[in-house]
């Protein structure tokens, strides 16, 4: 990776990924294009269904890589007018790319072995067909692990797809390879049914990079060693006693932006409250990749009453199901009641609805014996800060 990262740069930083990543789609284009050249070449003089198959793949292959330089270049560009946010979702969208045209191949692949099994034909076996396709097998795994240590040193999607499908298409060519020998040296002809194979294995592979790429464009939920570590750094800032709300969104690996809701002592003045908030943005943006904005919340921390109610409500909530948190906690006082006003967070998995779990906090509420009424709201989000 040294060779690719500038003085002042990181492997994280746009110009490196991009660099890495036109590297790699050029180099793919080379391999695919030769390796499809050789094999369709060889398959159709043999007659060989598979190693055609397996040479129209690398075909593919070459078109996806074309997919995946379009993409590095424009996930390069800076943020517009039309685009606030950057380009950097343009790396998935071509990775979703990749995944169709991964699909498409598989189900053509399967009609033609499936057409085969039932009408099958000899092939002509020559030596060039062992060692094309045995280069074929050691050139995909060399670039298998270029693109995965690529892709790990700068966090790309495009490449991991790539690495994947690499991979996908060592392991079928060698399942063509091994077909070949086999039906070479016994009376077996296992030409179609390895032309199923490598169609169920490349559909294998195609959907595992679209159903990832599409959660990533759906807005995935952030990984919960991100939530932590967001809140983490906001609590070694003096005067945060909690926080709550804490949401990512991510536009691409450098375009997190999130939001999230900071508890401090009520007593605080506005301008001691805002100049927190912006000490806490100001850290985020000058030390990570992420774009935070604060809301500031008061507590009341010197009520006894409130401080009393709060700690018993707390523990009726944790007992509906201890992964449930409850914030924005205040007591609005009347002549002949009182009414609790907070909200909980709830886990997504949680199994109980909001109206069960909301009805079950009133209800322990009504035991404290107390003139109290529950104007609570149910939140679900993710339960990792």
């Amino acid at each position: 990776m040294r060779f690719w990262i500038k003085p002042g740069e990181t492997p994280a930083s746009p110009a490196v990924r991009e660099r890495v990543g036109k590297f790699s789609g050029g180099l793919g284009i080379v391999l695919n294009t030769l390796l499809a050249a050789a094999k369709i070449t060889l398959g159709a003089v043999t007659g060989a269904l598979s190693v055609l198959a397996d040479g129209l793949n690398n075909l593919t292959d070459c078109g996806s890589n074309v997919v995946s330089l379009i993409g590095f270049k424009m996930s390069g560009k800076p943020a517009d007018k039309e685009h606030p946010f950057g380009h950097q979702r343009a790396e998935s969208v071509a990775a979703l790319f990749i995944a169709m045209i991964v699909l498409a191949l598989a189900l053509e692949l399967a009609i033609q072995a499936i057409e085969k099994i039932f009408a099958p034909t000899e092939n002509d076996f020559n030596a060039a067909l062992i060692a094309v396709l045995s280069a074929s097998v050691a050139i995909k795994l060399l670039y298998f692990f270029l693109n995965r240590h690529w892709a790990k040193a700068v966090d790309s999607e495009v490449l991991r797809a790539t690495a994947a499908d690499s991979i996908s298409d060592a392991v079928a060519t060698f399942a063509v390879l091994t077909g070949l020998l086999v039906s070479h040296y016994t009376d077996v002809v296992l030409d179609g049914y390895m032309g199923v194979g490598v169609a169920l294995f490349i559909g294998f592979t195609g959907f595992s990079i679209l159903k990832e790429t599409v959660s990533r464009l759906l807005g995935k939920a952030p990984d919960p060693q991100t939530l932590r570590s967001i809140a983490a750094r906001i609590r070694t800032f003096a005067g945060v006693h909690g926080l709550h709300d804490l949401t990512v969104h991510s536009y691409g690996r450098n375009k997190l932006y999130a939001t999230v809701h900071v508890e401090v002592d009520s007593h605080m003045s506005i301008m001691d409250a805002h100049d927190l908030a912006d000490n806490i943005e100001k850290s985020f943006e000058r030390d990570t990749d992420i774009l935070l904005t604060v809301h500031i919340d008061p507590l009341v921390l010197d009520d006894p009453k409130i401080n009393r109610l709060h700690d018993e409500v707390a523990s009726i909530v944790r007992s509906v199901d201890e992964r449930l948190s409850m914030h924005d906690f205040r007591v609005v006082g009347g002549v002949t009641h009182a009414n609790l006003v907070f909200d909980v967070a709830v886990p997504f998995d949680c199994q109980l609805d909001d109206r069960e779990i909301l009805r079950r906090i009133r209800a322990g509420v009504a035991l404290l014996d107390e003139n109290l009424d529950v104007v609570a709201r149910a939140e679900r989000q993710n339960i990792g800060a």
